[in-house]
């Protein structure tokens, strides 16, 4: 006969209190405020567009969201800072491809690992790009583009905001589908090189649509497609790239929320709700519109994790493929 145990019964009491305390706070997450960590400046688009949804999380909530920007090495320091959080709802992260698909493959000593310190939950919207070439060059489709940099070879040269950015891996990957070859020439921000690109010094330029777009609605450059995988509804008029003679090509900024890994699935799926229905919300698709920023299609936490790993791998390729550094 087995012995009854004191010891065991105790520690079986304990874990059982333990697991209703946690399924608790689960429960009734949020009851205090939230803290969510942007790893990019203020006033920047993952800023902007982590305030317009939190502000509605909040409000649906009623509990308040703490927008927190810690920026630095292109999103890495903030990223790592919520990496070593707690994993109890009350640190999220809000970030874009850059900290989780393009940076682990250009700094191999990150302090962070983009898959195993964090827990996928929300993909919350995405932001194409505009294809751009200035007036001076005899092109108005991407077709025509293709042919005239194949007729010319060595004569074209395009802008990127810098070594590894989103800019200079979407017009890589461009170049690699295309079989066209470009000469880079990085500015320190898109907005720099568009005197250059209004004067015909360079060539090609693969924009954010809220920058963009004015300069072509102007009449200043010329819009000839944009990079997402259907057309935009900011830019109806534009074709996609795959649209335009290059079939697969699909390329997005997108932002997503995280938790630190080892949040319990019930918590998961509270987090991933409260933001999914607010940036499904009219109002919040206005707003994020005005940004150049369409809310995601409704998916699940591990539809998000399998999306970014995708990405994640796509722009390993092209980083490879093209010697692709920050140095």
């Amino acid at each position: 006969m087995r012995r009854f145990s004191w010891g065991r019964a105790a520690l079986s009491l304990a874990c059982l209190v333990s697991w209703m305390a946690g399924a608790h706070a689960q429960a009734t997450w949020p009851d205090r405020p939230v803290r969510v960590i942007v790893p990019f400046p203020a006033s920047g688009a993952t800023d902007l567009v982590a305030r317009t949804v939190t502000q509605r999380v909040a409000a649906d909530l009623g509990q308040q969201m703490v927008v927190d920007n810690k920026p630095g090495a292109g999103g890495t320091i903030g990223t790592a800072e919520a990496a070593k959080a707690a994993a109890d709802g009350y640190t999220l992260l809000l970030t874009t491809s850059s900290t989780h698909a393009i940076s682990p493959h250009l700094m191999p000593r990150l302090a962070y690992d983009a898959r195993k310190d964090f827990t996928p939950v929300v993909h919350l919207a995405d932001a194409p790009s505009v294809v751009l070439v200035t007036n001076s060059l005899p092109v108005k489709t991407v077709g025509e583009l293709i042919a005239y940099g194949k007729a010319n070879p060595g004569k074209l040269n395009y802008a990127t905001s810098g070594n590894g950015t989103i800019v200079h891996l979407n017009t890589a990957a461009f170049m690699a589908q295309a079989g066209v070859e470009m000469t880079h020439v990085p500015y320190k921000g898109t907005a720099l090189s568009i005197p250059d690109l209004v004067a015909g010094q360079v060539h090609v330029l693969f924009d954010s649509l809220p920058t963009g777009m004015p300069h072509a609605k102007a009449g200043r450059l010329r819009a000839i497609a944009v990079t997402s995988e259907k057309r935009s509804a900011l830019a109806p008029e534009l074709p996609t790239l795959a649209e335009s003679g290059l079939p697969g090509y699909s390329s997005v900024t997108w932002f997503g929320v995280y938790l630190p890994a080892g949040a319990p699935p019930a918590l998961v799926e509270r987090v991933h709700a409260a933001f999914s229905k607010a940036v499904q919300s009219p109002e919040v698709a206005a707003s994020l519109a005005k940004l150049g920023v369409e809310p995601a299609a409704p998916s699940t936490p591990t539809q998000f994790g399998a999306m970014v790993q995708a990405d994640s791998n796509r722009w390993a390729s092209v980083i490879r493929q093209h010697k692709i550094s920050i140095d």
